[in-house]
């Protein structure tokens, strides 16, 4: 992110300043996405990806492997993880349990 900017007080960082739509996704997410851990968000704005990828991505899961657990193939995954995508109920029932968290966990 080099659009943040870093101000120090006595040497030390004291304020970070950042863009201000990266502001409101980042509010927005984290009124929205109570239940999910900072690390989460932190890798979903990082990679500027998907919560579904984001939580594969934290547990240090493959696509292939991914998909292996869901019983799909690896290009439904890169699917379902594309930003702004929704998967079918069923599929995201079975993404969640694969991954061990919520189907809330990981609706945008």
């Amino acid at each position: 992110m080099s659009d943040v900017q870093i101000i120090k007080h006595g040497g030390a960082p004291a304020f970070a300043v950042v863009p201000y739509e990266l502001w409101l996704s980042m509010t927005q997410s984290q009124a929205s996405h109570a239940d999910i851990p900072q690390a989460i968000i932190e890798l979903k704005h990082k990679h500027n990806c998907s919560l579904i990828s984001a939580w594969r991505r934290s547990k240090r899961i493959s696509q292939v492997k991914l998909a292996e657990a869901v019983g799909v193939t690896q290009s439904a995954i890169a699917q379902a993880e594309k930003v702004g995508n929704q998967p079918q109920a069923g599929t995201l029932e079975k993404i969640a349990e694969a991954l061990g968290v919520t189907v809330d966990q990981l609706k945008e």
